[in-house]
């Protein structure tokens, strides 16, 4: 696990336990849901379903995934309240937001 800054930290492989979870898909270029609303310490799971590889990219640059293949996931644990805007690097017109209540 390593952390991001600013309240979010990147995980890798299994979720910790009884983390609460939420998921935004990818796919026809665009985010599902684009705005989304969760309690601190929630963890975002970004699942790439398109044809295309895609990024997560929050404004400001307070994380980046990287590329996203199709099938691949990107995920993130929430644990600062706040608004975090984000786009694809590679589609700038796709973007979404994730407010974070504490």
């Amino acid at each position: 696990m390593a952390v991001i800054g600013l309240g979010l930290t990147m995980t890798a492989g299994r979720l910790p336990a009884g983390a609460a979870e939420a998921r935004v898909a990818i796919d026809g270029f665009v985010f599902a849901p684009s705005r989304l609303t969760i309690k601190a310490g929630t963890i975002v799971i970004f699942d790439n379903a398109d044809d295309s590889p895609h990024t997560v990219v929050a404004e400001g640059g307070t994380f980046q995934s990287p590329a996203l293949d199709t099938g691949d996931k990107f995920s993130f644990t929430f644990t600062t309240a706040g608004r975090f805007a984000y786009y694809c690097g590679l589609h700038p017109h796709m973007q979404g937001v994730i407010v974070v209540e504490p």
